[in-house]
């Protein structure tokens, strides 16, 4: 056992992993197809990838609502106090705005991108069965002004999602305090 090993913190709920786990798949797959059905030229393939990110949205909406009433319900396990006391105050600080930020982001990535379909006037039919409600005027201009909003936003949430993985692995690999094992499967302890 490591000089720096510090005992192993209580894990999250089976629920708790399990939404973060699906999300994080989600989040990441709409990122991907994001970044990659812009590259496109138009085509039926582009307008394909378009609708699977729309639905990719709906999801992680609908997903980031469910669990952040799962958070609200239900309180994660506490850092052991020999890991709070060894972790700088900058970084309690960057653990818990960053959090915070990726549960903002959660809600406002996929509410910008369903207002830009809406001023646009391209509707989303979700899985191409159910209409949902266009909640914008359609209107170019105001579609051009929340296009960037959605994009800019979409990246801040991918660029603070690279910094969650970094810190997980700085925890797991340089600091050795098990800290990811709290969300990865196996029983809570």
């Amino acid at each position: 056992m490591s000089s720096k090993s510090i005992t192993t913190p209580v894990r999250y709920t089976t629920t708790a992993k399990l939404l973060h786990w699906v999300l994080a798949l989600a989040l990441i797959a709409a990122i991907g197809i994001g970044l990659y059905m812009v590259s496109l030229s138009f085509s039926p393939q582009r307008l394909k990838l378009y609708n699977w990110h729309k639905w990719l949205g709906v999801s992680i909406l609908a997903l980031s609502l469910v669990r952040l009433g799962w958070r609200l319900a239900n309180k994660p396990p506490a850092l052991p106090a020999a890991m709070q006391a060894r972790m700088p105050a900058w970084q309690h600080l960057a653990h818990h705005g960053t959090h915070h930020a990726l549960y903002a982001l959660f809600f406002l990535v996929p509410l910008l991108g369903w207002a830009y379909s809406s001023a646009a006037g391209f509707p989303i039919v979700f899985l191409g069965l159910v209409p949902l409600p266009d909640w914008m005027p359609v209107s170019p201009a105001l579609a051009e002004l929340i296009k960037p909003l959605h994009q800019w936003s979409a990246y801040a949430l991918a660029t603070l999602i690279v910094l969650h993985i970094a810190a997980a692995l700085k925890h797991q690999f340089i600091d050795r305090d098990g800290l990811l094992l709290r969300m990865l499967p196996g029983p809570r302890g």
